[in-house]
């Protein structure tokens, strides 16, 4: 059977993460949506997502098909109705659809908006990612279910005597190196994935996700929930943030409950404010309302799409939306949404013109052994059609 993560409306309400992605790429805990469910369900899975991602993300249907809503997070109650649904049978939560099981021609005519004759009706409570805070909002939750079923029934590998760890939620995959470093997990479960490296002098009160080919450097303080990677390098000071693979935080400054989208940058000595001077609810930009959303949330930072970056001493307000292969940079606080592709900061701001974006991608992926591709180059140029309209800069 082949298993199926659909986009629904959040696909718009997560923009601009998901601008480059289907919504259960995003990673939340340890593993991305789509991973949790290939984990659980032990299979395979494709995406069902917007046309233009479908090159980089392709269906894959059979005779039997399984349609998972790509913004919930799997747990036991969901598995286990979902797993009861006969062909035809549709599980909805509050007219969301979750779960559609389909033979091979309905499949190819699937849609989240279609009516189904059969349905079963789901009340239990579940996590559902809606809005790009959603993601360190809810990553505590997450990580401590990743924790369990990626470690239940293993032994951690051990780690250098040099280090110190308080409580039992440690582990450490046979190829993580950790040094002179602190590792508390009273408050939460603390996972060094494969081929990391905590660099000495860290101290980190968990929870932590640290995933593969990862580095902490040298006197970093990190507080939980945060995961990062994989594929990154990180420093300074980190709280309940999200970073994404292939991401840089190398050195001093603060970032707090923030999301890092993958291939970003953030330069030295930048920080991003998640409290707003008077203590009131920090608002974010929405795309599909295309006015700034009230989030619900006292604290609230940085929301940066991928390939953005910033140069040093970047100041971020509270409650910023930073769109894709955006370049914020200069003195004083740029605006609370810096646009898709813009070139700038509190200044002013330009287009940053496509060619030099593949310019600077290329260069970028060059370091990690990547090529940009045809696929991807196809991608960013549909993103950058899409978004033209925020950018207003005359």
């Amino acid at each position: 059977m082949a298993i199926i993560l659909f986009d629904d409306n959040a696909h718009q309400t997560l923009l601009p993460l998901t601008y480059t992605r289907p919504v259960a790429n995003l990673r939340i805990g340890i593993l991305t949506i789509a991973e949790k469910w290939a984990k659980h369900l032990d299979t395979s899975y494709s995406y069902h997502t917007q046309a233009y991602l479908q090159a980089k993300f392709p269906i894959r249907i059979e005779q039997q098909n399984l349609f998972i809503n790509g913004g919930i997070c799997p747990d036991d109650n969901l598995l286990e109705a979902i797993d009861k649904l006969q062909t035809g049978e549709a599980l909805m939560r509050y007219n969301q659809l979750l779960a559609v099981k389909l033979n091979e021609s309905d499949a190819k005519a699937f849609s989240y908006t279609q009516s189904f004759d059969r349905i079963i009706n789901y009340e239990a409570a579940l996590v559902a990612i809606r809005y790009p805070e959603d993601i360190f909002k809810k990553n505590d939750i997450e990580l401590r279910r990743d924790f369990q079923l990626l470690t239940k029934g293993r032994t951690s590998a051990g780690i250098s005597s040099t280090n110190a760890i308080i409580g039992n939620d440690f582990f450490a995959e046979e190829d993580a190196v950790a040094e002179c470093s602190t590792f508390n997990t009273k408050n939460g479960p603390i996972y060094l994935g494969n081929n990391t490296e905590v660099w000495e002098g860290t101290h980190v009160r968990g929870g932590l996700a640290l995933c593969n080919d990862s580095q902490i450097k040298m006197g970093a303080k990190i507080y939980g929930a945060t995961t990062i990677g994989p594929r990154c390098r990180v420093g300074g000071e980190i709280n309940n943030a999200v970073i994404w693979g292939h991401s840089s935080k190398g050195h001093e400054g603060y970032l707090g409950n923030s999301v890092l989208g993958e291939w970003c940058n953030i330069g030295a000595d930048s920080n991003n404010s998640n409290l707003k001077n008077n203590y009131a609810e920090v608002k974010l930009w929405d795309y599909t309302t295309q006015h700034f959303r009230k989030t619900g949330l006292q604290f609230c930072g940085l929301i940066m799409a991928d390939h953005a970056k910033c140069g040093i001493n970047t100041m971020f307000n509270t409650g910023t939306v930073v769109g894709v292969s955006a370049n914020v940079f200069g003195a004083g606080f740029p605006r609370n949404f810096v646009p898709d592709f813009a070139w700038g900061g509190a200044q002013g701001f330009e287009e940053y013109k496509l060619e030099k974006v593949f310019e600077t991608v290329t260069l970028v992926y060059s370091r990690r052994n990547k090529e940009l591709d045809a696929t991807e180059r196809q991608l960013l140029q549909d993103v950058f059609n899409l978004t033209q309209s925020y950018r207003r800069f005359n």
